[in-house]
């Protein structure tokens, strides 16, 4: 039974992961240079649906898999999407570059040529004209030598305005570059970013990988941790946690410190600060100063961008903050982590394991049953304030 079971979840495994075998055959390769960016962008949509696809299906190990590996493929698509685009781009760059050199050329070259012939013939042509009578041989000669005159004047006129018309032509060549130019850097800048982003994936996968040993059973005891550790949470905030008023503690007065490792609930080293008024959460990064801190929103699940602090709030952890996930729909609670609800408070880390009260108040000391285990927290009742906050996956030190 247990070889069939290990058959059924190969060969779901294997339904999962041939989507992306055909990357490996490059399908863009053949197209002709023109058509190749067009084909990279149909491809990228279709392995966008099928990422969706895959979204859709029920989160198992196989199915997240899956996901990770088609994100891998859709990013490395678009990297190579973005190459074609720099070397086409590059291409054009050099193309103008050749071109204004030439039209630099031309314009110095025609504008010193000019410049003497016209000096020379506006310098004739303020010559009284009793000269040219004198100097001709007879008035036909005369008419003959001022008809010449203004022709060659006329004719210089024409060469100016096209000289004109090119150093024109010549600015505008140089503005396109320039254009193309800044294209290029913002290319650039997108292709690093999609580098860092393939690395962030793959690393992802891996750390999936290890966390659950490819196993199913362990994958599942993972969201179901994550499910426990919400419910424990909403049961502390309704007061259902077993609590022990300590004593009454100062600003920044140490009341904890960080468990090292796994514990109930908790898949790894953090502390999860939560912020409660009337029973409601709120964001801590709203109480919570603003600070330096290192951003680690990365994982199996997805990514989460960086986000801001702006309360008044010391920190409740001593040394450089670093941010493993933040408040409200993170890219864990979409995972489905969460049951479908929002991450309701800040977890991190640092350095040093110790946990700090961010205002002074009432200390109590808690534990509520959780994922089979004994999730401890303590809290502080904030003095004249209806705001209580609360510190998880801690030791007691009080």
């Amino acid at each position: 039974m247990k070889f069939l079971k290990t058959l059924v979840l190969l060969f779901t495994f294997l339904l999962l992961v041939a989507p992306w075998t055909s990357f490996a055959a490059a399908p863009c390769d053949d197209k002709p240079e023109d058509e190749k960016i067009q084909c990279l962008t149909d491809l990228m949509a279709e392995y966008e649906n099928k990422i969706e696809e895959l979204q859709g299906k029920q989160k198992t190990l196989a199915t997240t898999i899956g996901v990770l590996d088609g994100q891998i493929v859709l990013t490395q698509t678009q990297i190579i999407k973005t190459e074609q685009e720099i070397d086409f781009l590059q291409e054009e760059i050099d193309k103008l570059s050749v071109k204004i050199g030439k039209l630099s050329e031309i314009v110095v070259g025609v504008s010193t040529l000019l410049s003497s012939r016209i000096e020379e013939t506006y310098k004739r042509s303020f010559l009284p004209q009793v000269y040219l009578i004198f100097s001709s041989s007879g008035f036909s000669d005369f008419v003959s030598r001022l008809k010449y005159l203004k022709m060659v004047q006329k004719h210089d006129r024409e060469v100016l305005f096209e000289l004109e018309q090119a150093k024109q032509n010549y600015d505008a060549q140089k503005d396109l570059k320039e254009e193309k130019q800044e294209e290029l850097k913002v290319l650039q800048e997108r292709l690093e970013n999609q580098r860092v982003l393939l690395a962030q994936q793959k690393a992802s996968k891996q750390e999936l990988l290890q966390v659950t040993k490819n196993d199913e059973e362990k994958f599942q005891d993972l969201l179901a941790k994550a499910q426990a550790e919400f419910a424990a949470i909403q049961s502390i905030l309704a007061g259902k946690g077993d609590e022990v008023k300590v004593s009454e503690v100062g600003q920044g007065e140490k009341i904890a410190s960080i468990i090292s490792g796994v514990s109930a609930c908790s898949t790894g080293t953090h502390l999860h600060f939560e912020v409660a008024k009337s029973g409601g959460n709120i964001n801590p990064a709203s109480m919570l100063k603003a600070t330096d801190v290192d951003w680690d929103l990365c994982g199996w699940y997805g990514c989460d961008q960086p986000f801001g602090f702006s309360g008044s709030w010391n920190w409740p952890i001593n040394g450089k903050p670093r941010i493993t996930q933040g408040y409200g729909m993170t890219a864990y609670a979409r995972s489905g982590a969460y049951g479908g609800n929002p991450h309701t408070g800040l977890d991190m880390v640092s350095g040093d394991m110790s946990v700090k009260s961010v205002q002074p108040g009432v200390l109590y000391r808690g534990s509520i049953a959780c994922g089979g285990g004994t999730l401890r927290y303590v809290k502080v009742d904030h003095k004249d304030s209806d705001i209580d906050t609360y510190y998880l996956h801690i030791n007691y030190v009080k």
